[in-house]
């Protein structure tokens, strides 16, 4: 369900995060502040904060900066440049890296050497394997002290944390065996194959959650650089930026729109796949609408702007998508309790450890071991990547497929659907009416066409739409219902009642268009007739005596059957909810395959929010789909809301999944893609426990050997965003086909 909320939100890039430890602390710190609510994702390395009272940006930075953290404001420069820092940070950590595995590989190396009768003296001598293990522990493994350091000056403990008490016990233990001369093993090779571990692990997850993103950076390399533009007479090549609304812009055979705007003149077939996931080109003639980033493929298009920069549908979709990649689903909660506690009672597991192995066996260096094996296999990092990295990965996939994701609770919950109320026009049907038929009374069909145009000339209702096209001669309909001799003529005394109609003056005559009911002609034969036939029939009526009858009809779209079938077949009722006549309501249902007593006719915009509360009795989750604008009380009302229609961004505000393909198969993707989605979350909330449910009880039993505990660490937080990088084999169904892909 969409809420409103007050204040602006705004997002920030966060540095120095390491695990989910980090990310739960520094939220809690935010969510700590006056006038701060936010919202922290590790995966990303974003926080968004919604900002009131008055805090502001720098109060924000100050606050991430006490916590040991740091932050900078996302702007358009921003992806850009975080994208350079990254891979300039990339390539440092892969010569630590490289330089730390040089170090680390002849103190593993020996180990080799080691079991026999002779094992003890064919290791390294002992200062040589100090002065090789300290540039690992304090020059490549700095960033753990640091970020330890961080994390406790802020309040909290964090992965940094264990990996360096862990290795520093380890190193310290050795470093005394070593100056004294005791007749004790070292481990030398255990700090520092850890270290280097860890970082492997970093690196191959840093290349791993980069993936994750490609869906927005393929959305962001899709928006063409410059435009070509009418300048006084002349056509010149102009930065996209420099465009304003109204600016005459040129398109030619081959190109992509850089702006959206509407076309002037010519013809032409439009790629609009990377917006809607439909790969039929569309035609463009004079008058359609035409959106940044999609591909021209034929004729040449003159276009006037209508939407620039921020306020075009591709900026609106990457928006959406930030956003949604930056919520939490509620599955996340759990692994959030856990991770804000999960470091002190591992430092409590380690230090019983400790003692209770010194006590068993008397052995110090065994004790300390078995504490070290502890503290290195329990970071938390997998836990805090398992949901973040999923939605992530689901929300860019669905992008792909016209499925705009507010949030990510949405996402969940839409799995979870077992009632679907629809509207009908615009959702079921093309939402594009046309007149059929005009049925003359007191007036000829001319003067009933003239007389109902100047009504619905200040309407903006589709039936009115439809009215006002067949009136007009240019609108190119049949010569049974254009009038020749039209002329647009004013209405004065405008009144329109919802669910009803439409009243005013024409020429001194008092006027009113609307549904049978409203003029109590809901039993003539005609009209009985025409709705039958499915058609949406006005009277058009001045004072008590009937002018004329005007049907129209909206068809079925060639694809809703199937997609009500789709639906149907997962267990979900499909209910349909309209304002229109029973009579007509039932024909599109029956066409449609929905069942009569799922139908509720004649139902007012305002009712529509009552209907769907009615069907949320005994704990079903209801989904609503509409057009985001009459329907929205519906929408807000519903557990799950969509909203249908290319480029409405009264649709996008509206609902939590925007459907920008006119398509309902696309609520049918929806639910499998959140099904998929929620899929992947389960296993990486199951790989990232079953690390540590395992893990830390034999470590601390001593069945672990702390460098193989570095290993399944770092191999945890890859297991999990490969696992999440899986979710990119998702695609939506195709048409003559029963499953996703």
């Amino acid at each position: 369900m969409t809420t409103q909320d007050t204040g602006r939100v705004v997002e920030f890039a966060i540095g120095g995060m390491t695990c989910a430890a980090c990310s739960a602390r520094l939220e809690k710190v935010l969510n700590r502040q006056a006038g701060m609510q936010a919202n922290v994702n590790l995966a990303a390395e974003r926080a968004r904060v919604r900002l009131s009272g008055v805090a502001d940006e720098q109060a924000v930075i100050a606050a991430v900066g006490k916590a040991g953290f740091s932050a900078t404001v996302v702007d358009a420069s921003t992806r850009e440049r975080e994208k350079a820092e990254k891979a300039e940070a990339y390539r440092h950590e892969s010569r630590c890296f490289w330089i730390a595995v040089l170090l680390t590989l002849p103190l593993v190396g020996q180990m080799a050497f080691m079991f026999g009768e002779h094992g003890h003296h064919n290791e390294l001598p002992r200062w040589l394997q100090l002065m090789l293990a300290t540039p690992v522990q304090f020059w490549i493994g700095w960033r753990f002290y640091d970020g330890a350091w961080k994390a406790l000056r802020g309040g909290g403990a964090n992965m940094d944390v264990l990996v360096a008490l862990g290795t520093t016990m380890a190193w310290g233990f050795s470093t005394v065996v070593t100056v004294a001369g005791l007749d004790q093993h070292v481990y030398f090779e255990g700090g520092a194959a850890v270290i280097t571990l860890v970082l492997l692990g970093k690196l191959l997850e840093a290349r791993a959650k980069a993936r994750t993103s490609e869906a927005i950076e393929a959305l962001v390399r899709l928006q063409p650089k410059t435009a070509r533009v009418e300048r006084d007479g002349q056509w010149v090549d102009t930065p996209v930026e420099a465009l304003m609304p109204g600016d005459v812009f040129l398109v030619r055979p081959g190109e992509s729109v850089p702006v959206d705007g509407t076309v002037i003149d010519g013809a032409s077939r439009v790629n609009e796949a990377m917006l809607t996931g439909e790969s039929m080109p569309v035609a463009k003639q004079a008058g359609d609408a035409v959106f940044a980033a999609t591909a021209n493929e034929q004729g040449a298009l003159t276009c006037r702007t209508t939407g620039v920069g921020e306020h075009t549908l591709l900026a609106g979709i990457i928006r959406l998508v930030g956003e949604a990649q930056g919520s939490k689903a509620p599955v996340q909660r759990l692994a959030d309790r856990i991770s804000a506690i999960f470091v002190p009672v591992v430092c409590t597991i380690a230090l019983a450890t400790f003692i209770g192995w010194w006590l068993y066996s008397g052995q110090f260096a065994e004790a300390l071991v078995n504490a070290v094996a502890v503290l290195v296999i329990a970071c938390p990092c997998a836990l805090g990547l398992a949901t973040p990295t999923a939605i992530m990965v689901g929300t860019g996939q669905g992008a792909r497929a016209g499925i705009l994701v507010r949030n990510a609770a949405a996402l969940e919950r839409a799995e979870k659907i077992s009632v679907l109320a629809l509207d009908k026009t615009g959702t079921l049907t093309c939402g594009a009416p046309q007149v059929t038929d005009v049925v003359p009374r007191g007036a000829s069909a001319a003067e009933v066409l003239m007389l109902a145009a100047a009504l619905e000339q200040n309407s903006e209702h589709p039936l009115a739409r439809a009215v006002l096209k067949a009136a007009a001669p240019q609108a190119g309909g049949t010569p049974a219902v254009v009038n020749p001799e039209y002329a647009p003529k004013k209405a004065s005394g405008f009144k329109a009642c919802p669910g009803q109609g439409v009243s005013g003056e024409v020429e001194g005559r008092a006027l009113r268009l609307g549904s049978p009911d409203w003029l109590e002609l809901t039993d003539d034969a005609e009209v009985r007739r025409l709705q039958a036939a499915g058609k949406t029939v006005a009277v058009l009526a001045e004072g008590e005596v009937v002018l004329g009858l005007i049907a129209i009809a909206d068809a079925l779209r060639p694809t809703s059957r199937g997609a009500v079938a789709r639906l149907q077949a997962h267990r979900i009722r499909v209910v349909m909810l309209t304002g229109d006549n029973p009579a007509t309501a039932a024909a599109i249902a029956a066409e449609a395959g929905i069942a009569a007593d799922d139908v509720h006719a004649g139902i007012l915009p305002g009712d529509k929010a009552a209907a769907i509360n009615a069907l949320k009795k005994n704990g079903r989750v209801v989904a609503m789909v509409g057009d985001g604008i009459n329907d929205a009380p519906a929408l807000a009302a519903a557990d799950v809301s969509f909203a249908i229609g290319a480029g409405s961004d009264a649709a996008i505000e509206a609902a939590d999944l925007t459907l920008i393909r006119s398509d309902l198969n696309g609520v049918a993707d929806a639910i499998g893609l959140s099904a998929a989605t929620l899929g992947k979350i389960r296993q990486n909330l199951f790989f990232a426990f079953i690390y540590n449910v395992l893990g830390i009880p034999l470590a601390a039993l001593g069945l672990l050997n702390p460098v193989v505990a570095g290993a399944a660490m770092a191999m945890s937080s890859v297991s999990v965003v490969s696992n999440s990088l899986l979710l990119k084999r998702w695609r939506p169904v195709l048409p003559g086909e029963g499953k996703q892909h």
